[in-house]
């Protein structure tokens, strides 16, 4: 499968654009909401832009070798869960929708504790069929950019970063 290398400056600029595109869908959420562990360095960027405090869920679908599991399989979730979504807004981030997989468990599982809305945000949608739809009470779905089904890879994974900055200036992505 062809790899795209995502560096850290576009991602950033990436998430710049998503909380200019909240803000301007007037979703102001009370809570953001990072899905572990690909959500989370995304989650704490837009916080800088919405000043919203961040909590976290693990959601695990892929293996350690990256295969993916028969269904996604809750490895955190939130305490006092009722209280802190019961009535609130919130915003659930991910770094890819690639299946759907993940996001749409987490949705299911969030919709339980009764929240006011929940809007979703990726930095990446990979454009295929996907494992689940987007709940029609979803009412925003705030994607960065979209991709062909490719393997993205992102920096937090990357064991030598200037040869993964290298990589995406070879492709003409930076």
């Amino acid at each position: 499968m062809e790899k795209l290398y995502i560096t850290y400056n576009q991602i950033h600029e990436t998430v710049k654009s998503l909380s200019q595109e909240i803000i301007s869908a007037d979703f102001k959420p009370d809570l953001i909401i990072a899905i572990g562990t690909g959500g989370f360095i995304p989650a704490r960027m837009i916080k800088t832009y919405l000043n919203r405090s961040i909590q976290t869920v693990g959601i695990a679908y892929y293996d350690l070798n990256n295969i993916p599991s028969e269904k996604p399989v809750i490895t955190q979730w939130l305490d006092g869960a009722d209280e802190k979504l019961k009535g609130k807004k919130i915003l659930l981030v991910d770094e890819v929708d690639d299946s759907r997989a993940t996001i749409g468990f987490c949705l299911e599982e969030l919709q339980k504790h009764d929240p006011e809305e929940i809007a979703v945000m990726v930095i990446h949608n990979k454009k295929k069929k996907k494992a689940r739809e987007i709940p029609p009470q979803i009412r925003h779905y705030f994607i960065g950019e979209n991709f062909d089904d490719q393997w993205i890879c992102y920096p937090w994974d990357a064991e030598n970063i200037a040869e993964h900055d290298s990589l995406s200036l070879q492709a003409g992505l930076e």
